[in-house]
């Protein structure tokens, strides 16, 4: 989303910006994503849910979403929903595949597999966080085992390596992450989103060695549950549910729908210790990393800034790579994107 909507948005303004595309395809995970765009309908609500954000950055988002769907509407971009169906929240869901082809579409110089390499002119780093590499993942959000992921391949942290070795400072939230805890089987892309068992705030959730692990409130986003997850032996947990539970409703879907999807359901007899009182099923899942929290740090102007908060020369970052926006919770990351995106570009163009 970044790179693709900054690139569109500065050869709008004057500028001739080449894409490099680690990948095979342009779009990044937001072409595997549900691609609902959306923000906080209320700042207090923005500013509870994520209290250690930097809050220029979360104002910022905040206050230019709303100009920013406008725009990808003007493109042409297909609208799914003009809801995101959460009455806490604000925005519009996208086809993800018509919004990448609008996007690239107005890109124009788009190179598939290149590599990140230096340049005279500015330099935007917008990989997509480093999700996809285990040595990085390993090092600053350190799960008890590697994590699954839930995102595109590519996305190895070469914008964060390119960053720190021209001095760029980090973000708060290096340890954390945004992801879902999935069936612990094995998934394809086509099941990101399908397979997410997204109940864990109607269960009892124990880990491998039967410890009841998570027994506060969980969030509605349940990324806080999927944290802990992470942190558990194997990163795995099993999620308990009653009757009760399995009559619940998550957006368009019941419970007990989602649980039937899932290929490692047991019946409660067959836990691996004693069954809870007024257990109906288990589920076994195992955490998913979609996209990095932490990042680089950046200023109000998307400029990438060393441990003195000054920026670096020509150097900017928008996406993944940036940290520091939602830390302490849950935010929509290509909201994100799209607005650091669009900022990249007018700074771009002077």
């Amino acid at each position: 989303m970044a790179g693709l909507a900054c690139a569109a948005r500065a050869r709008e303004l004057g500028v001739q910006p080449v894409v490099l595309e680690k990948g095979t395809r342009p779009g990044g995970s937001m072409l595997l994503s549900s691609c609902v765009i959306w923000r906080y309908r209320s700042w207090d609500d923005f500013r509870a849910e994520c209290p250690r954000g930097d809050e220029a950055l979360q104002r910022l988002v905040w206050e230019r979403l709303d100009d920013a769907i406008e725009w990808l509407e003007s493109l042409g971009a297909p609208v799914v929903a003009h809801e995101t169906g959460n009455p806490r929240t604000t925005g519009k869901r996208f086809e993800p595949m018509g919004l990448t082809e609008t996007l690239a579409r107005r890109a124009g110089d788009v190179q598939l597999g290149a590599a990140l390499d230096d340049t005279d002119g500015p330099l935007v780093l917008a990989t997509g966080g480093f999700q996809g590499s285990r040595d990085l993942v390993a090092r600053y959000i350190a799960p008890a085992a590697p994590l699954r992921l839930r995102a595109n391949p590519w996305s190895e942290g070469d914008g964060l390596r390119a960053g720190l070795d021209r001095g760029a400072a980090l973000s708060a939230g290096m340890d954390e992450f945004y992801g879902r805890n999935m069936p612990d089987a094995d998934f394809g892309e086509s099941d990101f989103v399908r397979l997410s068992q997204l109940y864990g705030r109607f269960a009892r959730v124990f880990d491998e060695n039967a410890v009841e692990f998570f027994l506060g409130d969980v969030s509605w986003s349940e990324t806080d549950l999927v944290q802990a997850t992470a942190r558990r032996p194997g990163a795995r947990a099993w999620y308990v549910l009653d009757e009760r539970a399995l009559g619940q409703r998550v957006r368009d879907r019941t419970v007990a729908e989602m649980v039937a999807l899932a290929p490692t359901t047991v019946p409660p007899d067959q836990l691996p210790f004693p069954t809870p009182p007024g257990a109906k099923v288990a589920v076994r899942v195992a955490a998913a990393i979609t996209h990095t929290i932490g990042g680089l740090r950046i200023d109000d102007r998307a400029r990438v800034v060393d441990d003195g908060g000054h920026p670096i020369d020509g150097l900017y970052a928008a996406g993944a790579d940036v940290g520091g926006i939602s830390t302490g919770g849950y935010a929509s990351g290509l909201a994100a994107a799209l607005v650091l995106g669009l900022v990249v570009a007018e700074q771009a163009a002077g």
